[in-house]
């Protein structure tokens, strides 16, 4: 196993461009729900709002199409109105929504608008759910190259662009024999990359074997890997082959390596350098060969600086490394993939035609109150969490007419106290720092809903960006500030922030991380995060 050195558009369907045509980030309107159920995931790329054009959304123009397919339709909903919906560049370089009274109802999340709202960058990177009459939600992002698609799913759902990179990188190491290291959060659905790349190779008809590190005992853990030889240990009554050899031709998947013993760390490596595994007990190399594919939701760098992890082994692991999204930074793919769940679980229950033969003209089968809710979840729990949530929210609404979740289900989804993702939460922590200043007298308790948006970036202003301190000032508990920054379209998070603003702001405030904080406003702790994720400041 060695490693191998206006244009005005109302009442016409939008014109076709090449990718060619259009660069960078290009804002798009995404079908996250629709009264035909199956329509999730269409979209419309605003491509004349590069050129200074505008586009009028209405009933009956333009077409939304499904990445990758030629089918396109208008939305088609007669509860919606002919009179349009105008969309057009902002100054700021973001989205200027208009919607005239008379029209079709628009609720941004869950509150209803006319006018003019203006969606800056930010906003679009984290995209802004619009509820058309309570009938069809769409999602207001950007994205890029709006043109490319991978025609191969790979077996995996969603088109959005975090979702293409992963494909295109799956394409691009299947066939190689090279390690593959798979980093991302838990339940981000990283098995099923590495089930993608072993079906896309040429040792497709071998074994794929899954073995989670994390749920192995410690003291054995070497013995399932490896194989043992009769009598090795305790109650080793019979010889073991062991996951390398059991996956011998074909593939074996490691996740959460990055929770390996050290001493199965030492054989990894050397398995790793010479293709042979060494049986607990035994006293001859057993060659092996097999891909290696390992996954972590860790960060192995910093568990490297506490010694916890090897540096050569990562070397080794990471002959090619493959990024999954969380589900918050895909959120276009949300609708496209809740209708996929619950497909899966009405099959299993026998009654698919609920999907099939829902009516256009009927009360949507999911909700837009729901749908809306999904789409504003921060989702710590990832795809797996989905996959859970739909199940029981079908399974709930078995001989209903639509969908709907239990009282339990609409806590955990209620937009004013959204679940944060644990990561999420600990990037938004604050640092440990100083003695804080004498306390000011304490702050009454109020409603998140009385907090302004300007109250809060004064709050957050004048403590520093410490959290903890910006809630107490507002006299709203910290989970409740979290919430206000997630719907805030004035504020970011550090993991809003991209690669190349931190460097950039990295070098131009000679890596000051007080300086960095004010400048980019957000948590001091979570940009140290993110400067640490990218590795600046380690030379």
């Amino acid at each position: 196993m060695k490693d191998p050195k206006f244009t005005d558009i109302s009442t016409a369907a939008t014109p076709r461009r090449t990718s060619a045509q259009v660069s960078g980030p290009v804002p798009a309107l995404t079908l996250i729900s629709h009264p035909t159920p199956q329509r999730a995931g269409e979209r419309l790329i605003l491509e004349a709002l590069a050129s200074g054009g505008t586009v009028a959304l209405s009933r009956i123009s333009p077409d939304f199409v499904r990445p990758g397919s030629t089918l396109a339709m208008p939305l088609a909903d007669t509860f919606l109105s002919r009179k349009p919906l105008l969309f057009d560049r902002a100054a700021n370089g973001g989205v200027r929504l208009t919607v005239e009274e008379g029209g079709t109802l628009v609720q941004i999340g869950e509150t209803p608008f006319t006018g003019t709202r203006e969606f800056g960058p930010e906003e679009l990177n984290s995209g802004v759910p619009l509820v058309l009459a309570e009938r069809v939600v769409l999602l207001l992002h950007l994205v890029v190259s709006p043109e490319a698609h991978t025609p191969n799913d790979l077996g995996m759902v969603g088109s959005g662009a975090g979702t293409r990179r992963v494909r295109e990188d799956i394409a691009r190491v299947s066939d190689l024999n090279v390690p593959v290291l798979i980093r991302g959060e838990t339940g981000s659905g990283k098995e099923l990359v590495a089930r993608a790349i072993h079906q896309h190779s040429p040792r497709r008809s071998a074994p794929f074997i899954s073995v989670n590190l994390g749920a192995l005992p410690k003291e054995l853990a070497a013995a399932e890997l490896f194989g043992a030889r009769k009598g090795a240990y305790t109650g080793a009554t019979q010889d073991r082959e062991g996951f390398f050899r059991a996956a011998h031709g074909g593939t074996l998947f490691l996740d959460e390596v990055g929770e390996a013993p050290p001493e199965v760390q030492v054989l990894l490596l050397r398995v790793l350098e010479t293709g042979e595994v060494f049986p607990v007990g035994g006293h001859a190399p057993v060659p092996v060969d097999v891909r290696l594919i390992t996954a972590t939701d860790a960060d192995l760098e910093e568990r490297i600086r506490q010694d916890l992890f090897k540096a050569p082994l990562l070397h080794r692991l990471a002959g090619f490394e493959i990024q999954v999204p969380p589900l918050r930074e895909r959120r276009e793919d949300i609708g496209v993939l809740f209708y996929h769940f619950a497909r899966q679980e009405l099959e299993a229950l026998g009654e698919a035609h609920r999907l099939e033969a829902a009516a256009s003209q009927a009360d949507p089968w999911l909700p837009t109150a729901l749908a809306a809710r999904l789409v504003r979840y921060a989702w710590p729990g990832n795809i797996r969490q989905l996959r859970n949530l739909t199940r029981q929210i079908v399974i709930g609404s078995r001989g209903q007419p639509r969908l709907q979740a239990n009282p339990r289900l609409e806590q955990e989804l209620d937009a004013s106290e959204p679940v944060m993702p644990s990561r999420q939460a600990a990037a938004l922590a604050p640092a440990a720092k100083e003695p804080p200043a004498p306390p000011e007298p304490a702050t009454p308790r109020r409603k998140p809903s009385e907090v302004t948006d300007q109250e809060l970036l004064q709050a957050l202003r004048s403590t520093s960006w410490d959290l903890k301190a910006a809630a107490e000032r507002l006299g709203i508990t910290r989970p409740s500030l979290y919430m206000l920054i997630d719907k805030s379209p004035s504020l970011r998070t550090a993991g809003d922030l991209s690669t190349e603003e931190i460097t950039r702001c990295f070098q131009e405030c000679r890596g000051d991380l007080d300086a960095m904080v004010q400048r980019l406003e957000v948590s001091k702790r979570g940009l140290q995060r993110r400067i640490r994720e990218l590795g600046l400041g380690n030379d």
